[in-house]
């Protein structure tokens, strides 16, 4: 029942993987266009936001 099926089969391309290839550079201004501006890691909490403190 524990057994795993393993294929010999193997997918092979011309064009190399997207994790392998970094994102290229991209213009501030065209990127916060698209996502926005930066948000913080860590939102901030109830209080924080009830007095305006970042």
């Amino acid at each position: 029942m524990g057994r795993s099926i393993m294929s010999s089969l193997s997918f092979r391309s011309s064009r190399p993987d997207g994790w392998t290839m970094p994102k290229t550079a991209q213009d501030s201004g065209l990127r916060r266009q698209v996502y926005g501006k930066i948000q913080p890691m860590e939102q901030p909490g109830f209080w924080a936001r009830l007095f305006g403190q970042s």
